[in-house]
């Protein structure tokens, strides 16, 4: 049956109110994705001033640090790793993009100065440092060297702790160690012989056994440097030993070159 003129029309005009409500809706969407950019930008400039809070958090302003921010962040000492265990889960500030953890410096900060005067309450020839992991021998054997401390490095001697009848037998008031899983031995023969146990730890550690944690990078050698230049320059304070700890630069190697990494 063929189409009227007045249908004709009536389609004709359905047609154009069809597009002009296709334009509107367009207008329609495109002034709400304004109001939601818009928006979104009000919230990204929000998050701008928290991530400022966050920073402060994190402790690069912290008026009273024992070193510089800058100095901690050279170091690497805020960095963990991708692990994060229940025990060191307190410590954590936040993750990176890559998933590696990131340490609250102002936390650390107070735990090294904590763990340094309560190294400081302990003769040096009664402390016994401990370090399987290359990264730290220098810094450690330099630590040791300077105040007569016991230290091993590479491997600890079995029994030396818990076994008199060893010609290597030694007593001691206080173990350290630079990571309670490579160093698990030792941390072991301190506990059977309930002697305390001051451990470096980093975020994918345990700290079952330990008196006092340390948090920090333990696999770095920069890190590992820098804990231990402060424990000495705090253990020789508040021991008025007339004992010159040397620069960080003796600690670390190529200090004066490294740069913060992001």
């Amino acid at each position: 049956m063929a189409k009227t003129k007045k249908t004709e029309e009536k389609e004709a005009t359905v047609a154009v109110e069809a597009v002009v409500d296709s334009k509107e809706n367009k207008v329609d969407k495109l002034a709400k994705l304004k109001e939601k950019a818009k928006a979104l930008g009000e919230k990204i400039d929000e998050k701008k001033l928290d991530i400022k809070k966050e920073v402060k958090i994190l402790g690069s302003e912290k008026a009273d640090s024992i070193v510089p921010m800058e100095d901690y962040f050279k170091s690497s000492i805020h960095l963990g790793t991708r692990v994060i265990t229940p025990d060191m889960k307190k410590y954590v500030y936040k993750r990176r993009a890559d998933g590696l953890a990131v340490l609250n410096m102002a936390l650390v900060d107070d735990k090294i100065k904590e763990a340094a005067e309560y190294l400081a309450t302990f003769d040096p020839d009664r402390i016994i440092v401990v370090c399987k992991r290359e990264a730290g021998w220098k810094p450690v054997k330099l630590f040791a060297e300077l105040f007569g401390i016991q230290s091993f490095t590479k491997k600890y001697p079995a029994g030396i702790l818990t076994n008199t009848v060893l010609d290597n037998f030694r007593e001691a008031d206080l173990i350290m160690v630079c990571d309670p899983w490579l160093d698990k031995n030792a941390l072991m023969d301190a506990n059977r012989i309930k002697v305390p146990v001051l451990t470096i730890c980093d975020t994918n550690n345990y700290t079952a056994g330990t008196t006092m944690v340390l948090p920090g990078n333990n696999k770095s050698g920069k890190s590992l440097g820098m804990i231990f230049y402060i424990l000495s320059k705090i253990y020789a304070e508040k021991r008025k030993l007339d004992v010159k700890v040397p620069a960080i630069s003796e600690f670390v190697d190529d200090w004066d070159s490294l740069i913060p990494p992001k």
